[in-house]
């Protein structure tokens, strides 16, 4: 199954938020109906960047990576 890593920004916040999921439409939604306890706060989250993965193994270790560099970091840095 294939999943994506993805990263939103909210100009609300001034903040990134990173994610995984293998059903990016629906997250997107979620996300943007304060459907996380996060992300509700920064409503409305822009996509930013979206990096395809083979599987859920790979996706978990890429958002680890980036989350660990920090997501500006990671951005600027890529």
């Amino acid at each position: 199954m294939k999943y994506v890593v993805y990263i939103l920004f909210s100009e609300r916040l001034d903040r990134y938020y990173c994610g995984q999921t293998n059903n990016l439409e629906k997250r997107l939604a979620a996300h943007n109906k304060g459907g996380r306890k996060y992300t509700s706060k920064g409503i409305p989250w822009i996509l930013i960047q979206v990096y395809d993965c083979n599987g859920r193994s790979e996706a978990v270790v890429l958002e680890r990576k980036i989350k660990q560099r920090g997501i500006k970091r990671y951005l600027s840095e890529n």
